[in-house]
């Protein structure tokens, strides 16, 4: 499946490095859900560029958070960790790490108040 998994603008060897570090940090914080990336924009059009998300059929917020949905999910897959995009508290989109869950199943886009 790696040979064929489409990831994006995301690097899988960075990915398990960064979870690496994740998981070391939580030990004995009791963290459960840890920021793996964030990139430091809500707009559509940065989060397309940055991901290089360029096969969207309109660049909507549903249709974005449904490729990020099926991004979370491959991703997760590859690196057989629980992995999920969300807003951080200042808006801005992230890549989370939930140390609860073993594998992916399906992951919730919530947009941050």
């Amino acid at each position: 499946m790696e040979d064929n998994a489409k990831i994006y603008g995301l690097c899988l060897y960075r990915l398990k490095y960064q979870i690496e570090l994740a998981i070391r940090r939580a030990d004995g914080c009791g963290q459960k859900q840890l920021i793996l990336e964030c990139y430091n924009t809500s707009e559509i059009d940065d989060i397309v560029d940055i991901l290089e998300i360029y096969d969207l059929q309109e660049c909507s917020q549903a249709e974005l958070e449904a490729k990020l949905e099926e991004l979370a999910y491959t991703v997760s897959i590859l690196t057989r960790q629980s992995l999920f995009f969300d807003y951080t508290e200042q808006g801005h989109l992230g890549l989370f790490i939930d140390l609860d869950r073993a594998t992916a199943r399906s992951f919730q886009l919530s947009k941050a108040a």
